[in-house]
């Protein structure tokens, strides 16, 4: 069984995860954390805005917050969000990387030296290539690599770039990567 799946989004994002979050029950065995590229003059906590839309619980990471199941962490706009060995919350207001705060590989690096063989990295949707070392690092770790389809992808760079980068295990379109995520929940070993 895996013990977190993280997940990159960008260009498209929204639309993406309110495609694959439905197929996630409130009680989902293993925490998904997701860094969405977004604005940092919005205002309003996406997290606030998505939970209580699908069956799962949405929330924003808190720093030192313990990570569980059962779960979906979203990034909050201007930091980087990072996981520590503990498996608790770190966030950093470190300049952008690859243009972006938060940054993508930010995560999923911390995410791979905190979670090893038990983590799944997962790109989607975006116009730049972010994620894709971190995608990289996330294998390099013995994790699961998966990429969105990037035929069915609003913006096809960050898949892109992330297939060419890493040695990609799945690529799955957009509409069966909820179930894809939902069956990682059964997969022992």
């Amino acid at each position: 069984m895996f013990d977190a799946v993280v997940i990159g989004v960008s260009m498209g994002g929204l639309q993406a995860l309110k495609v694959i979050l439905p197929r996630l029950p409130k009680n989902f065995a293993i925490p998904v954390i997701v860094v969405l590229h977004q604005s940092t003059t919005i205002d309003s906590s996406l997290a606030v805005l998505l939970n209580g839309m699908f069956e799962i619980d949405v929330k924003e990471a808190e720093l030192n917050e313990k990570i569980e199941a059962g779960y979906v962490y979203l990034s909050s706009p201007g930091y980087h969000l990072l996981i520590e060995q503990d498996k608790t919350f770190a966030l950093s207001i470190d300049p952008p990387e690859n243009f972006s705060i938060p940054s993508i590989d930010v995560l999923f690096e911390s995410a791979a030296e905190a979670y090893g063989d038990g983590l799944v990295g997962i790109i989607l949707t975006g116009a730049n290539a972010d994620g894709s070392q971190g995608l990289k690092v996330v294998g390099q770790h013995g994790g699961l690599t998966v990429v969105q389809a990037p035929n069915t992808a609003e913006a096809k760079v960050m898949p892109e770039a992330a297939i060419a980068a890493a040695e990609v295990r799945h690529i799955v379109p957009l509409d069966e990567m909820g179930e894809f995520i939902l069956r990682l929940a059964d997969d022992v070993g």
